[in-house]
């Protein structure tokens, strides 16, 4: 597969690239999710198979800078708990991959967002009270984290919109801003990394998709920066209103594209 290199995208291209990257930065370390506004950024200028390995690089270094933020916030029982489902998601992402056009891509993505999205708020409204993050050692809890790490690890294969549904299990889970922001930082750092051999594979990651990751990098750190800056200026309630927001948009973009 012809990866995009830097040499083929307009001025005005690269500039968007680079505010989807800086807001990246801002979402990995601020309102995660949002960085499906950058998904959708990505794959207008670019084509949307290749707008994911050019995203995947850009991804992991917000990861990192992520972890390095909240690294001790993170909240390990869920993390163990998810990953041998979400390591299937990625198996069954990438042979959907294989076969799948753009168009059945953009319109899976976004259905599955938007029925995430509905849960969650209909889940949010009926509950009592919020649930623990211990209640992951529950049998509920496990049926719960194997689902959604399931439709995490599909997503984020398929066009790394991972994001907005690990968003939402870890609010239905309970968590307050800063173990969330924790406990997804090394989620995806740990996943996103793991999918960098499967797309080099499928022709995604390349050394000319590389060199435009290179010249975006620099954005994800201010992003970075401001996402921390504003964290703590935002309550929990607004924050998650700001991350189911965030899904929707996110969904509609990919249906309506």
């Amino acid at each position: 597969m012809n990866t995009i290199t830097l040499w083929d995208i307009s001025g005005w291209g690269f500039a968007a690239l680079a505010f989807a990257a800086l807001l990246v930065g801002f979402s990995k370390t601020a309102v995660s999710g949002a960085n499906t506004v950058s998904l959708a950024v990505f794959a207008a200028v670019l084509p949307a198979r290749a707008s994911t390995g050019v995203l995947l690089p850009i991804l992991i270094a917000g990861d990192v800078l992520a972890v390095l933020t909240y690294r001790r916030h993170a909240h390990w029982p869920t993390l163990w708990r998810l990953f041998p489902a979400v390591a299937a998601g990625v198996v069954f992402g990438t042979l959907f991959l294989v076969w799948a056009d753009d168009a059945i891509v953009r319109t899976s993505i976004g259905a599955i967002l938007l029925l995430m999205a509905g849960v969650t708020i209909w889940r949010r409204r009926t509950a009592e009270a919020d649930d623990d993050p211990d209640a992951v050692t529950t049998r509920a809890g496990r049926i719960k984290a194997r689902s959604y790490g399931v439709l995490g690890g599909f997503t984020t294969m398929v066009a790394n919109a991972g994001g907005p549904v690990m968003s939402l299990y870890l609010l239905s889970a309970g968590f307050r801003k800063l173990g969330f922001l924790g406990t997804s930082a090394f989620f995806f750092l740990i996943v996103n990394t793991s999918k960098v051999p499967f797309s080099v594979g499928l022709g995604l990651i390349d050394g000319k998709s590389l060199l435009l990751d290179a010249a975006l990098v620099a954005f994800v750190v201010p992003g970075a920066f401001i996402g921390k800056w504003a964290v703590n200026r935002i309550n929990q309630r607004l924050f998650e209103q700001l991350v189911i927001a965030a899904t929707i948009v996110g969904g509609l973009q990919l249906l309506l594209r």
